[in-house]
C-alpha cells in the first residue's frame, strides 16, 4: 500500500515537474510516452524505498528515522532517473534539473501521503457510551503513546479529556486535540473543567519515579480522584501488556522509594560450586532465596521444611517437577534437635541461610513458649549443627521488631541475633543476621490479609490511625540476605535502609477505593506487643554503613547458648515472657546477659517480675 502511495506521488511529481518546465518546442507526450514515464517512475521509487527499508516495517510513522530513510529514497530515485536521461526518458530526456524538480515534489507529495495516512489511522474514534473520563498526567513518550491508543481505539473503557505535565515546556502541547493544561497543581481546576473521576498517571520508569507516584496519588485522593496507572517499561517489554492496561497502583507503587538494588555480581562468586542448606525453604523469603540460589548454580541446594506441601510447591517451582525423592528436599523440624544434626551432618553444608521461625506476633503473645521453642531453642539447634560440620557462613533471618524489643515475637528474635553472634566469637566463618520488615506478599502478610477483607465486602480492620509500618518486597530481602554472605562482618547484624515508614490506614484507603463497593475501615486498637511506629536500630545501635550506603552493619552483643537451655524448662506464658525478654536485653555493666535466668529459681523470679 506504502509502495503504491509513494510511486503515484512521485509519478504526479515527476508530470508536475515536466509539465513545468517544458517549453514550446518540446514534442508533446503521447499515452505511450505516459504510460513509460509512470512505469519507469513508479518502478525506481520502489526500488529505492525498498533499499531504504521503507516498507519492511523498519521505521515508525512519522519519526526521525523513516523522515532520513525518505530523503534518502528520494535521492536514490532522483540519481536513477538522472541516470536514464541519456535513454531520453518522456519529460526528463535532455533535461536533468527537471528530475531534481520532481524529487522536490516528490518528496513534498510522499510526506503529505504519509502523514495524511497516519492522521487517519489516529482519527478520534467514538468511545463506549460508559466510558470514564480520565485525566492523564504525563505528556512525555508513555503519555503520548497511551492518548493515542485511547483516542483511536473504538469503544474504549477510558476518555482523555486533558493532560498534565509538570514539565513547564509542554504547556499548551496537545496530543490528538488534547491540550496539556497545566501541572499538578491544575489538578482539582481540571477535574471540576471536565468532569473527569480518574487520573491515569502515565509515568512508565516504574521504580525511579516511585515518590512522583505516590505524591501524585495522594494528591488525587484528597480530591477525591480514583488513580490508575500504566504497566511499567519492564511489563511492556517482556510481556504482554499493552500501554493501554491501565490498572490500580501496585503497592510496590506506593513505598515512595527506588527498590533497592544491591550489587549481587560480587556476592555471586560465594555461591557457585558451594553446598548450601536453606530452612524454611517453603516460606515467602526460604522459597524466593531457593529460586535465586537454584540460578547462581550451587553444587548443591538442601531445601529444609517441616512443611511437606511447601517443599512440594519449590521443587515444582525450581525444576517443573515435584517427585520429592531427591537429597535435596529434606522434610524436618528444627525443634529436634538430635534430627537437625542429622541432617547437618549428611548434607556437609558450607553457606545455611535459617530463614524457619514462627512470626505471627499476636499468637505468639498469647502462646510464647512457641516462641521459646522454635525461634529460640529452634535456632540454636541451627546454630550447634552448623558449627559442628563447620559452616563457612551462617546467615540468620531476623526482623525489624528486634530493634528494642517489646513483643514475644521481637525478643525470641533479637535472642537468635545475640546467639549468631555467640556463634562468631567461638567459631571460624560468617555468623551474621539480617533484620528487615514487613515483606510484601509474603503468606499470612499485612496485604493479604486487607485484599481478604475487601473481597468478603469488608469491614477492613486497623489497629490505630498513626500505625506505620517499613515495607521491602521479597526480591529486596532476598538481596540483603545473599550480601550478608559478602559485605557482613562476622557477629553483625545487616539492616537494610527502607526509606520512609507507610502509614497502615493510607494502604487500607487505597486498597479499599479500588474496590466495586464501599468498604468501611475500623479501627480495632493496638495488640499487645505491638508498637506505633517500628524501629530499625535498637537504642544505642549506630548508624554505620561501611560497605554499602544502603545497607547498615550494626554490632550485636553475645549471648552464651548455656543462657537458652537455662530457660528451656519454662512452661508459664508469663514466665516465658520475661525470660525472652531478659535474655533479649543488652548486658548492662554490672551484669552479664541472662544470669538471673541461669541460676535456679531466684532468676526465674526476677524474670517474672
Amino acid at each position: 500500500m506504502r509502495a503504491a502511495l509513494d510511486a503515484i506521488a512521485w509519478t504526479c511529481g515527476l508530470l508536475i515537474a515536466g509539465l513545468t518546465s517544458r517549453s514550446d518546442s518540446d514534442p508533446l507526450v503521447g499515452p505511450g510516452d505516459l504510460v513509460i514515464v509512470c512505469a519507469v517512475t513508479g518502478t525506481a521509487v520502489v526500488l529505492a524505498g525498498t533499499v531504504c527499508g521503507l516498507y519492511s516495517g523498519r521505521h515508525q510513522a512519522e519519526n526521525g528515522a523513516e523522515l532520513s530513510a525518505v530523503l534518502v529514497s528520494a535521492g536514490l530515485t532522483a540519481l536513477l532517473l538522472e541516470g536514464i536521461c541519456l535513454a531520453e526518458l518522456p519529460l526528463v530526456g535532455g533535461r536533468p534539473a527537471t528530475a531534481g524538480l520532481a524529487a522536490l515534489v516528490g518528496v513534498l507529495a510522499t510526506i503529505t501521503v504519509r502523514a495524511a495516512v497516519a492522521a487517519i489511522q489516529r482519527r478520534p474514534r467514538r468511545p463506549a457510551p460508559t466510558a470514564i473520563k480520565v485525566i492523564v498526567f504525563g505528556a512525555g513518550s508513555a503519555g503520548t503513546q497511551l492518548v493515542q491508543r485511547l483516542v483511536g481505539q473504538p469503544g474504549a473503557q477510558y476518555q482523555p479529556v486533558a493532560l498534565l505535565d509538570d514539565d513547564p515546556g509542554k504547556r499548551r502541547l496537545r496530543i490528538c486535540g488534547i491540550r496539556v493544561r497545566g501541572g499538578r497543581e491544575r489538578l482539582a481546576e481540571v477535574a471540576a473543567e471536565t468532569g473527569a473521576t480518574v487520573m491515569v498517571i502515565a509515568i512508565a520508569g516504574g521504580c525511579r519515579d516511585g515518590q512522583v507516584i505516590r505524591e501524585l496519588i495522594t494528591l488525587a485522593e484528597s480530591i477525591g480522584l480514583i488513580t490508575k496507572v500504566i504497566p511499567r517499561v519492564e511489563e511492556l517489554v517482556a510481556g504482554p501488556a499493552r500501554i493501554d492496561d491501565v490498572r490500580d497502583p501496585r503497592i510496590t507503587q506506593l513505598l515512595g522509594r527506588e527498590p533497592i538494588r544491591l550489587d549481587l555480581k560480587s556476592a555471586a562468586g560465594h555461591f557457585a560450586g558451594r553446598r548450601i542448606l536453606v530452612t524454611g525453604a517453603g516460606g515467602s523469603i526460604g522459597s524466593e532465596l531457593c529460586r535465586q540460589l537454584h540460578r547462581l548454580g550451587p553444587e548443591s541446594l538442601v531445601m529444609l521444611d517441616r512443611d511437606e506441601s511447601a517443599l512440594h510447591a519449590i521443587q515444582l517451582a525450581l525444576h517443573g517437577r515435584a517427585l520429592l525423592d531427591s537429597e535435596e528436599v529434606v522434610l524436618a523440624d528444627i525443634t529436634d534437635a538430635s534430627r537437625i544434626t542429622e541432617v547437618f551432618a549428611h548434607a556437609r553444608p558450607e553457606i545455611v541461610f535459617h530463614t524457619a521461625a514462627v512470626k505471627h506476633l499476636p499468637l505468639l503473645e498469647r502462646y510464647p513458649g512457641e516462641a521459646l521453642k522454635t525461634n529460640v531453642t529452634g535456632t540454636l539447634n541451627v546454630l550447634q549443627a552448623a558449627a559442628a560440620c563447620g559452616v563457612r557462613s551462617f546467615v540468620n533471618v531476623s526482623t525489624d521488631k528486634a530493634a528494642d524489643p517489646v513483643s514475644v515475637l521481637g525478643t525470641s528474635k533479637r535472642i537468635t541475633e545475640r546467639l549468631t553472634a555467640h556463634m562468631a566469637d567461638e567459631f571460624p566463618g560468617t555468623w551474621v543476621s539480617v533484620r528487615f520488615g514487613n515483606v510484601l506478599g509474603s503468606r499470612g502478610s499485612l496485604l493479604g490479609s486487607l485484599s481478604a477483607q475487601i473481597a468478603a465486602g469488608g469491614p477492613v480492620t486497623v489497629t490505630h490511625p498513626q500505625v506505620a509500618r517499613y515495607f521491602m518486597t521479597a526480591t529486596e530481602a532476598v538481596q540483603l540476605v545473599l550480601q550478608a554472605v559478602a559485605v557482613g562482618e562476622s557477629g553483625e547484624v545487616l539492616v537494610l535502609d527502607m526509606g520512609d515508614q507507610v502509614r497502615i490506614v493510607d494502604l487500607a484507603r487505597r486498597m479499599a477505593d479500588a474496590a466495586s463497593r464501599p468498604v468501611e475501615i475500623v479501627f480495632t486498637g493496638l495488640r499487645p506487643g505491638e508498637k506505633l511506629i517500628e524501629d530499625l536500630l535498637g537504642d544505642g545501635e549506630p548508624d554505620h554503613r561501611p560497605r554499602h550506603p544502603l545497607v547498615r552493619q550494626v554490632p550485636v552483643p553475645a549471648l552464651d547458648a548455656g543462657e537458652v537451655t537455662g530457660i528451656g524448662h519454662l512452661t508459664d506464658p508469663d514466665e516465658v515472657r520475661a525470660a525472652l525478654a531478659l535474655l533479649a536485653a543488652a548486658p548492662g555493666p554490672e551484669q552479664p546477659a541472662g544470669r538471673a535466668v541461669l541460676h535456679g529459681q531466684p532468676g526465674r523470679a526476677e524474670a517474672s517480675r
